[in-house]
């Protein structure tokens, strides 16, 4: 089928009280990876694409290749912009065909990500595009900050409440202790935050930097209203993993085929595993 909407696959999955899998993809071989796993869980499925990935493969093949994938499946496919900072590139993805977009201001004073994030809402409606939006940051793996500095930095719930109303978005990324990258144990996540914000935005939630995050905490993010769920560092190391092994096993190997095979077949059975725990399974 084509690639469908965000902001239906959402409004099913808030009805359902289960996460939908948001995916990052980064070449041919991971975007197989999330069909295929969404294919075999049948499972509505988001392909994401970050700026990494954008530079690396280029807007034109990363829409090819998803076009391809949702055209060869009958499960539902959302292409979806990951941390599009720039106004710009959020239009050339709307114009493009991407049939999702996060504007992520949130570096930006509060008036002024309102502003602008209700400007691509307003854009992204006429095309049929759904909007996910950011308040607060996430930190990196190793950042060294004390727990005042890490609150200035998580989601502000009257703010988030401000922010939803003003903008009319699909879906807010909250900053609640998740981090981009892999982590050095389970970190701690402000659960009461959570819920505040939960209580006082009419719109469903997205957890980033979820790979490395207990299940428990997942299943219990998901209890408390979080409906997308970023993975990529997983993927990656799904994917890594097994091309190292197969080259340790088969040190003389030339055929590409036959080291990307094995690491597709990786990163889907993670895709899957995520896929069961955030309940998508079957809601194709």
């Amino acid at each position: 089928m084509a690639l469908v909407p965000l902001a239906d696959l959402l409004q099913k999955a808030d009805q359902g009280s289960y996460a939908l899998g948001a995916f990052n993809c980064n070449n041919m071989e991971i975007v197989q990876s999330i069909v295929g796993a969404a294919e075999a869980e049948n499972a509505p499925v988001i392909i994401q694409a970050s700026q990494g990935a954008i530079k690396y493969a280029g807007l034109n093949f990363i829409i090819a290749l998803a076009r391809q994938a949702a055209e060869g499946t009958a499960v539902p496919v959302v292409l979806h912009l990951d941390h599009g900072t720039s106004y710009e590139q959020v239009m050339q993805c709307i114009r493009l065909g991407f049939t999702s977009v996060m504007y992520d201001g949130s570096s930006l004073p509060l008036e002024e990500n309102i502003a602008q994030t209700r400007k691509v809402v307003e854009i992204a409606r006429v095309f049929g595009v759904s909007v996910e939006a950011e308040l607060g940051r996430l930190g990196g793996t190793e950042d060294d900050i004390s727990v005042s500095d890490r609150d200035a930095l998580f989601t502000d719930p009257a703010e988030a409440e401000k922010f939803v109303a003003e903008t009319d978005i699909d879906a807010l990324a909250v900053a609640i202790g998740t981090a981009h990258g892999q982590y050095k144990g389970d970190p701690e996540l402000d659960f009461d935050r959570l819920e505040e914000i939960s209580r006082r935005i009419s719109c469903p939630m997205v957890l980033h930097g979820s790979s490395g995050i207990s299940d428990a905490n997942i299943s219990r993010a998901i209890d408390f209203g979080v409906r997308k769920i970023n993975i990529d560092t997983n993927i990656r190391e799904a994917f890594v993993g097994a091309m190292r092994d197969t080259l340790a096993e088969n040190p003389d190997e030339i055929d590409p085929r036959k080291i990307l095979g094995p690491s597709r077949d990786a990163a889907a059975e993670i895709i899957r595993e995520k896929i069961r725990l955030f309940g998508s399974s079957g809601k194709a």
